[in-house]
């Protein structure tokens, strides 16, 4: 089965995952939520060497169990994965190595694999949400790759596994995806923030006037830029602090603090506006322990 078979087979399985557990296709997919739904028992436990393994219902399963020292987006695309498997009905598979490149040796996946891992994607990226950022991040198509990273930020998902996906969707040439898979997500980063470096494992989310009323997923450490002349975070909520490394002034380039709970209500000042920009923060942070605690 080659890669173009195996998303074809995911994207009807995720469609029909998407129906079966309730998930809004039009925006941001509550993964974790979805494993609680379809029945899984989930923990998430430091494994040095594992993204996640699924336990099918011969195994005492269905269960899911995730490595807690994975970034929160790649634990979501390995929950993603696994509840692939479980879409699909395989036996029980231990996910190895914490390189993307290195696993399964030279690329040959077995076909479950390649199934759980175009599932993830299909999963975490309907059409309705990714059509639905792009409307809202580049008026329709991504025109620069800091529109792929932004599309991603606003799903949850990998950078390059967004700009593989839009291509997928035909949103984006192939010989255009290639060209973008080369800039690492650092360099779009240091973009984004007016030449700053934000660190390796901190997002950055942009604020403009279409991001009134909308959830941004973030996590403690992430920055939020002003992309609006003249518009400030004021007042400041003790959930964010202004940024040090901004190049952009006191207020419009901030980081989330650890004080941020579950979410919170964001006002952002815009000139000549009668009201505040509004938006609201949602921590999205990697699990740990057993789901019935999870946020």
């Amino acid at each position: 089965m080659n890669w173009n078979v195996a998303h074809r087979i995911a994207g009807i399985a995720a469609v029909q995952a998407h129906r079966d557990l309730a998930v809004d296709r039009s925006g941001y997919v509550p993964v974790h939520a979805a494993l609680r739904t379809a029945g899984l028992d989930a923990m998430a436990r430091p494994m040095p060497r594992l993204f996640g393994v699924y336990f099918s219902p011969h195994d005492e399963g269905p269960a899911v169990l995730l490595n807690s020292g994975l970034d929160v987006i790649t634990q979501r695309h390995t929950a993603a994965h696994e509840l692939g498997h479980h879409c699909q009905g395989d036996s029980s598979s231990y996910d190895q190595e914490l390189d993307p490149s290195a696993r399964w040796g030279n690329g040959s996946w077995p076909e479950e694999e390649k199934i759980a891992e175009a599932f993830a994607a299909w999963f975490l990226m309907p059409r309705p949400a990714v059509l639905g950022a792009l409307q809202r991040i580049a008026g329709g198509r991504p025109g620069h790759p800091e529109h792929a990273y932004l599309v991603a930020r606003a799903l949850g998902t990998s950078y390059a596994g967004t700009v593989r996906h839009l291509a997928r969707l035909s949103q984006l040439g192939r010989s255009q995806a290639e060209q973008w898979l080369k800039i690492p997500p650092a360099a779009l980063k240091r973009s984004l923030t007016g030449g700053a470096d934000v660190g390796a494992r901190p997002h950055v989310h942009v604020v403009t006037a279409e991001t009134h009323g909308q959830r941004l997923h973030v996590d403690v450490g992430d920055v939020l830029v002003l992309h609006l002349p003249g518009a400030r975070f004021c007042p400041l909520p003790k959930t964010l602090a202004s940024w040090p490394h901004s190049p952009l002034g006191t207020h419009r380039a901030v980081e989330v603090t650890d004080d941020l709970g579950s979410e919170c209500l964001v006002n952002v000042d815009v000139p000549d506006s009668v009201r505040p920009l509004q938006l609201t923060l949602a921590r999205e942070s990697p699990r740990h322990g057993i789901h019935d605690v999870w946020p």
